[in-house]
């Protein structure tokens, strides 16, 4: 590895809370430097699937997650220092309030060195946004602003009162620019997070309308560049997984996948075969399978219908072959899920159970998961859940997540033979052995 020193220009877009337009703002910033002709990256803070995927489209070029707690310092310094050292600009969205979660956003930014805008919906607000602002920087003042970006102003008048304020914040604030409210597109929402980009029909039109509008404003200037020193060197993974296939299902309804999980399995040596069962494909030959979460609740009636794709996954089940599945991939080896406007669908019968889809969140936060297989024994799996299901699983109890934040219970995992399924999303980086464990792979 080069010892230069990456540098790029980059910028962190944050907010005081979730709600102020964080993600349309940085897939509209990626999409007018895109539009320059400039090579843009684009991360996400947090263990977020949804958001990723409208800042892919938007920016043209892969989108990954930064995470201080699922990947540690060194592996989010990494991944920023590589892509500086190829990219004409960088932007990083952060994850609900700029100070919210242990680690935040905040945390993220002074870590890397990334002056913050802040994203603050203004409606209804005039000279007190100035001491929102203030507050924001007074906070924690080592961290580096850039300013603020006012969204939802309403007239000319009500942009001179914003301006106004941040001018009397101590010290004042610079207002980036201000959006109108006519300027606004908000992208479409369920449940606490984004509608998965493939989904929004116009999302490019979108894109390029807001990108048009930003054009004129001082963001249309690449910001300063930020020093991102030498990455630093990456772990060196066992060849656990080496000569295994692990089929991997990816489609609108199993989308929650780190791009990160993908590459530790392809740098312990497995290649990997994907399939949707959307489209009923049959299971491609492999040694395992990983079933991961999404949204099954929402294609019952083409899940149901997918019978070569069931008949294989029951096929690989019963020949005691490795099944791993997350959240929505668990939800599609029960017998049936059930949809929060009461349909129901049959689904694969790997495991005996039914999920029902409840009006209020079930599951959300980080978890710790301790599996003791062999070959990992202590090694800690680290993982994230947010469901709105409620499943009933006929499966044997192999051990439960241990919440970071509470004593309350965490998630069970489930197994029957080589079958394993939790609720749970891993960060398979942070136990590889276990994960290879999971999947077949050697006993090191």
């Amino acid at each position: 590895m080069s010892e230069l020193h990456h540098s790029c220009p980059a910028l962190f877009i944050s907010a005081p809370a979730s709600g102020h337009g964080k993600t349309t703002i940085t897939a509209a910033l990626a999409r007018l430097y895109r539009s320059q002709g400039r090579r843009v990256r684009v991360f996400k803070t947090g263990p977020d699937f949804l958001d990723p995927m409208v800042l892919e489209q938007a920016s043209g070029q892969p989108v990954v997650n930064l995470d201080l707690w699922l990947g540690g310092e060194d592996h989010c310094r990494r991944q920023v220092a590589l892509a500086a050292a190829e990219a004409d600009v960088l932007l990083v969205e952060g994850v609900m309030g700029l100070y919210d979660g242990e680690p935040s956003s905040a945390d993220l930014a002074q870590l890397l060195g990334i002056p913050v805008v802040a994203v603050i919906n203004a409606r209804g607000m005039g000279q007190t946004i100035g001491a929102l602002a203030q507050g924001l920087l007074a906070y924690r003042p080592e961290l580096k602003f850039a300013g603020v970006l006012a969204n939802g102003v309403a007239s000319p008048r009500h942009a001179q009162m914003l301006r106004q304020g941040l001018r009397n914040a101590r010290p004042s604030v610079p207002l980036l620019t201000g959006l109108q409210r006519d300027m606004q597109f908000a992208l479409p929402e369920r449940h606490l997070g984004l509608v998965a980009a493939p989904e929004i029909a116009d999302l490019d039109a979108r894109l390029d309308a807001v990108a048009e509008r930003m054009s004129s404003t001082s963001l249309a200037t690449l910001p300063d560049p930020v020093d991102f020193g030498t990455p630093p060197p990456e772990r060196d993974f066992a060849r656990l997984l080496a000569g295994k296939t692990i089929a991997v299902a990816r489609d609108l309804a199993f989308s929650f996948i780190y791009t990160a999980n993908l590459e530790l399995l392809q740098q312990m040596g497995a290649s990997l075969a994907f399939f949707s069962p959307l489209a009923d494909d049959p299971l491609p030959p492999c040694d395992a399978v990983w079933l991961p979460g999404g949204y099954p609740e929402l294609y019952l009636a083409t899940l149901q219908a997918a019978q070569v794709t069931q008949s294989g996954l029951r096929a690989h089940a019963a020949a005691g072959k490795p099944l791993y599945a997350e959240c929505g991939g668990m939800l599609f080896l029960l017998d049936s899920i059930v949809g929060q406007d009461g349909s129901s669908g049959q689904m694969c019968g790997v495991l005996p159970g039914q999920a029902t889809v409840q009006p209020r969140l079930q599951g959300l936060g980080y978890q710790t998961l301790k599996l003791n297989l062999p070959g990992a024994v202590g090694e800690h799996l680290r993982c994230h859940t947010f469901h709105y299901s409620r499943a009933v699983v006929g499966a044997q109890f192999m051990a439960r997540g241990e919440r970071l934040f509470d004593s309350s219970e965490g998630e069970v995992v489930y197994r029957q033979q080589q079958v394993t399924a939790s609720y749970l999303h891993a960060y398979f980086r942070s136990a590889p052995r276990t994960v290879a464990a999971l999947l077949g792979g050697a006993v090191a």
